[in-house]
């Protein structure tokens, strides 16, 4: 969104720089860069800390570990952009989108807004993480068409509320901890043993700082939102105006082979037999299990029965692919990073710096103060867990400290610090269309109180 060059425009940011919040907002605007540049100014500072601190910190070693990261993470990158593909597509199917506007329709102020968007947000991104990013952007843009709501408050209220998605049912480290014969697994392949959600995602720890985030948050937003005269509203864009045009319909030859093909709901019907078949089929004979590539499958299962063609879905996946892309460049350049913490081996350096001075009753906190850090340079839960696991969990094991307080002690963490790393954020802003600057000045205040209630539910909750 750009800004107006006029003496009103200097006075807001004059009024603007007055209070605590609005001066986070302007410091990140003047001094954060687009995530793309940030990523690679990260590269260099992992290098500068592997150089010194990395046990094989040499530079041969660091050169072929960025590259072995840079190449490595491409099937994860795919895994998680058809996450946010396919559901974008369900969020963009018809029958969303007027539940989306009929959710929209009466909010008028801040205080509906907020009232409104924690909550479907919070749960949405409970269920799955892709799905809570594309409710909370459409649903943010939705409201903003209809009111005089400051559009980047808005927006960091909906990714605030995300910020909960590794407590619930796609947090990768819980999943992998409850799926046997999962790669990620480490409890698994040290005890034998797999860990339900009982004692991760449903565990009191777990989901009383969960609510707590959504509740708290969502009263501080309202108390936050600008003053009148501060409002920066939703400016619509050409691209970002609701598609009036028939996904179902053809341009020409309405009546040729390939336009009926095109609109026979009998492609649709094949590939929900095939996967709806396949879940059946797996969860029949090995029980329920949900991994990336089902939650995938059903994202897919889901959007093309709500899109009912095979060309609308198509379509929605066209205009997914529109907002991938800042992602696709910043999974390599996180991947090199990734490879060079691995590689020289500078992320078990942080791990066991933290580790060697827990005891049973406070690993879980240490667990989730040394999570922070990498998290900020690995927003990858599941390469966070890769590279953090397999020190905190033997710790645990060896000095008898709770197994599934330590690991959700670093997914609890990644909810932390996705509040001041852009990774997630970006596509969000993509969807909703704002610079991401103004967004994370608002989410930075999410990162402290956040850090406080999951900090404290750690260390007190049973």
């Amino acid at each position: 969104m750009q800004k107006n060059s006029d003496p009103h425009a200097a006075a807001t940011g004059a009024r603007r720089s007055r209070g605590v919040v609005a001066s986070l907002v302007y410091v990140f605007e003047q001094v954060m860069p687009d995530p793309f540049v940030l990523s690679i100014g990260l590269t260099l500072v992992v290098i500068i800390l592997a150089r010194f601190f990395g046990p094989h910190g040499d530079l041969p070693t660091v050169l072929s570990a960025w590259y072995e990261g840079t190449f490595k993470i491409l099937g994860f990158a795919l895994q998680m952009i058809l996450i946010l593909a396919t559901g974008y597509a369900i969020a963009a199917a018809p029958v969303v989108q007027r539940g989306l506007r009929a959710l929209a329709a009466g909010v008028q102020t801040p205080g509906r807004a907020a009232l409104l968007v924690f909550p479907v947000v919070g749960i949405a991104a409970w269920l799955n993480w892709g799905l809570g990013l594309v409710v909370g952007a459409l649903l943010s843009r939705e409201i903003a068409r209809r009111s005089r709501i400051d559009f980047a408050w808005l927006v960091a209220g909906s990714y605030s509320a995300w910020s909960v998605c590794n407590s619930g049912l796609s947090s990768s480290i819980a999943l992998s901890q409850a799926s046997h014969g999962n790669a990620l697994n480490l409890v698994e392949k040290a005890t034998g043993q797999v860990i339900p959600l009982t004692q991760t995602v449903f565990a009191p720890f777990v989901l009383v700082p969960t609510i707590l985030v959504v509740v708290v948050m969502g009263v501080i937003f309202v108390l936050i939102h600008p003053k009148d005269l501060d409002v920066e509203p939703y400016v619509e864009r050409g691209a970002d105006a609701p598609v009036e045009r028939d996904a179902h319909s053809r341009e020409s030859a309405a009546n040729s082979f390939a336009a009926r093909a095109e609109r026979s709901i009998l492609g649709t019907l094949l590939l929900l037999v095939l996967g709806v078949g396949y879940l059946g089929m797996t969860w029949s004979t090995k029980g329920f299990e949900l991994d990336i590539n089902t939650t995938i499958l059903i994202f897919l299962l889901v959007g093309l029965a709500l899109q009912r063609t095979p060309i609308a879905y198509a379509e929605a996946i066209r205009r997914a692919a529109a907002q991938t892309g800042p992602m696709l460049l910043q999974y390599p350049v996180y991947g090199g990073i990734m490879g060079i913490m691995t590689g020289t081996g500078l992320a078990s350096v942080i791990a066991k710096a933290f580790v060697a001075i827990a005891t049973p009753a406070t690993l879980a906190v240490w667990s989730f103060l040394s999570s922070l850090i990498i998290t900020l340079l690995i927003p990858s839960a599941g390469g966070h867990w890769a590279v953090q696991g397999p020190f905190v969990l033997p710790a645990a094991l060896a000095i008898h400290a709770d197994v599934a307080r330590t690991a959700m002690g670093v997914a609890m963490a990644e909810n932390v610090s996705n509040m001041l790393q852009p990774f997630w954020a970006v596509p969000v802003v993509a969807i909703a269309g704002i610079r991401i600057q103004r967004v994370m000045g608002y989410t930075a205040l999410t990162f402290v109180v956040s850090l406080v209630i999951y900090l404290l539910a750690l260390w007190l909750i049973p």
